[in-house]
This record gives C-alpha cells, structure tokens and sequence, in this order.
C-alpha cells in the first residue's frame, strides 16, 4: 500500500475539514436518518462553517497563489452562504432547481479540474455535483425521495472530504493499493 499522503497547504487541509463538515450536516439533514433531525438544523453550519469559512479559506488561497483552491472555497462558500440566507424564504422549485444546477455545474469544474489531486479530492467534488444534480431533479419534479438519496451522495461526499483531510494531517494513507503488472493473471491455454 501506498502511503504517501500530500500534505497540502493549511488553507486546503482546513478547507477539505469544513467542507466535509457542513456536507455531513446538510446531507444527514436532508436523508432524516437522524430522528428530529432535518436539513434547517445545518442552516448555521452551512453559513459560517460552509459560507463564511470557505469564502475566507479561498481568499487566503487565492492570496498564497493557489488558483484552484482559492476558486473551489470562494466559489463554494458562495454557495452554502446563499443556500443557507435563503433557507427560510419560499421559492418556487423551479427557482430552487435552477439554483441547485448552476452550483453543480461549479462542483462538475471542481471536479474535473481536480483530476490528479487524489481520490478523496475529486471524489468529493464528483459525489457533490452528483448530490446538487439530483436534488435539482428532486426539486423539478417535487421528489422527496430524490432529496434523501441526494443527502445520502453528499453525506458520502462529506465523509470522503473529512477522511482526506484528516489523512493529511493524521498522514493516513489515501492511496489505494495497486497490484504489480502481470501479478495475479493467469493465462489459459
């Protein structure tokens, strides 16, 4: 097994930390696997750990030249910070829809712009476009059930996010173990 773990930068480490938080909190919330427990009670979580946080994280990194996280904290502590100002306002779902799109289309060039960064880095971002893209859905065709199983891809989203910035700073390893050419293949004949 590979153990090399990237240290990354303080500002993606603790990043990688509060976006997994809030993406545990909002996607818990949204599956209600948790009895009394719904997605208004990560409204404070998503503001100032998932807005707030990241917003101030993506300046920094964009201060230390780290174009691409400075683009994913700022871009997506945007997000949470709308997402959670506009929590208790009513919108039509189609309004709700549209924005969820829109904020998938940043996670798909998150997620496409992080290829090479690692498992945990690209999955998070792919797990999240998936969430976004089926809660819009859910929203366009007033699916509760779609909702559920778009909180459980952004709980997973939230835990690989969490374990790899942990690793980072634990220096687990995040590297899957890869088999030596021509091992373990037999030939027939």
């Amino acid at each position: 097994m590979d153990n090399e773990v990237p240290a990354g930068s303080t500002t993606s480490t603790l990043g990688h930390l509060a976006l997994g938080l809030t993406l545990l909190a909002f996607g818990l919330g949204n599956t209600r696997v948790i009895d009394g427990v719904t997605v208004a009670d990560s409204v404070s979580i998503a503001t100032y750990v998932g807005g707030i946080g990241l917003f101030v994280l993506g300046v920094l990194a964009f201060r230390d030249q780290d174009a691409f996280t400075g683009t994913a904290f700022a871009g997506l502590g945007a997000f949470w910070f709308t997402w959670a100002a506009g929590a208790n306002t009513k919108f039509s779902a189609n309004a709700a829809g549209l924005f969820l799109v829109l904020f998938a289309l940043l996670a798909l060039s998150l997620a496409a712009g992080s290829a090479g960064t690692g498992l945990f880095r690209q999955g998070t971002y792919g797990l999240l476009f998936l969430a976004l893209v089926l809660m819009a859905i859910g929203q366009f065709a007033d699916s509760s059930s779609l909702g559920k199983v778009a909180g459980w891809v952004a709980t997973v989203a939230g835990a690989a996010a969490w374990y790899g910035a942990t690793a980072s700073l634990a220096k687990w390893p995040t590297a899957l173990p890869r088999r030596a050419a021509g091992r373990g293949v037999t030939a027939t004949g």
